[in-house]
């Protein structure tokens, strides 16, 4: 996995992905004591990141293997980003989600053309059922994080950052990403350790669910004991990846960690200040950046707000926390 694949997978992704800007508030510099700057990957296609990693990996396969058609496993926003990027290739797509992912997330799926399979995430594998269909249908996996191509397409965020920051002259500065398996906080760092190398990459996880932050101390891949009962749903994995691991232990400083309560406070204070909506789990390094800023070693943070598909009944929850 290098930086020229990341250009690659730029280049391929140029008149699709859309370029999201770098977003302030003094309201929101006030609360954290130092200027912020969120990128607002709610705005992208499908409401997410995962647009990008998706589309650079369904656009790099052999024309007669993408052809037969993509199969991924998601709880929602991988599973939106394989979905269109395989409608805009002119191909079929099955998605395999949990019954419990929210609605709005299946029913986008579905909306966007992909066949989705539900299964019980306490009583079924999905990697059976995953195989199977795969088998079955001679179908090509795309990986949510642990897949070089959809690593490099994750990483064209971090070019957008780079190139963002030096037009408003920041050089130095810390930048906070919501971490689940780790593919778009692995491919922001190849990213900006070539085009922005002053600038220091931290995962940011919900409370409970800290596999990366505890696998960067440790040195070895850490797991959770579950993927279930967190609000952030969006980032919340077994552990951090095979490929995505090493990229993390080697270019990111030490993560941090924060509490749903806080994650819900931030999604009212992007709303209110930066008039944007973001999920739980892809407003996690907004509330780093706001509530952990003695953590932080820059004046200057830029927290990329990863997503924005959150529910109705959930959105108005965090608007009244």
């Amino acid at each position: 996995m290098d930086y020229n694949r990341i250009r690659a997978a730029n280049d391929r992704l140029m008149g699709h992905k859309r370029v999201t800007p770098l977003l302030s508030s003094p309201f929101l510099d006030d609360i954290a004591g130092k200027r912020v700057f969120v990128k607002p990957e709610c705005l992208q296609h499908t409401g997410s990141f995962k647009y990008r990693g998706a589309f650079s990996a369904v656009s790099a396969l052999p024309d007669e293997t993408r052809a037969k058609g993509v199969i991924a496993f998601s709880s929602g926003n991988h599973a939106q980003g394989v979905a269109l990027a395989a409608r805009q290739h002119g191909i079929s797509s099955v998605i395999i989600m949990p019954a419990d992912a929210p609605k709005t997330k299946i029913d986008n799926t579905r909306a966007l053309g992909a066949e989705v399979v539900l299964y019980d995430r306490e009583h079924e594998d999905r990697d059976e059922i995953g195989a199977r269909i795969s088998q079955e249908r001679d179908l090509t996996l795309i990986k949510p994080f642990d897949e070089p191509e959809v690593i490099a397409g994750q990483g064209t965020c971090g070019l957008e950052i780079a190139q963002q920051a030096a037009e408003l002259g920041i050089k130095d500065a810390d930048v906070l990403v919501c971490c689940g398996g780790g593919g778009l906080t692995s491919g922001i760092a190849l990213a900006l350790e070539q085009e922005a190398p002053n600038m220091r990459v931290r995962p940011v996880e919900p409370e409970g669910f800290d596999d990366v932050c505890r696998s960067l101390i440790s040195g070895q891949i850490e797991r959770n004991p579950t993927t279930l009962g967190s609000l952030c749903d969006a980032i919340v994995t077994l552990s951090p990846g095979q490929l995505t691991y090493p990229i993390m232990q080697r270019l990111c400083h030490a993560g941090i960690t924060v509490t749903e309560e806080q994650a819900l406070h931030a999604m009212q204070l992007a709303h209110d200040r930066l008039k944007i909506t973001i999920e739980p789990g892809g407003a996690v390094a907004l509330a780093a950046a706001l509530f952990y800023g003695d953590q932080t070693s820059s004046d200057c943070v830029i927290a990329v707000a990863s997503g924005g598909n959150v529910d109705r009944d959930m959105f108005e929850r965090a608007l009244t926390a």
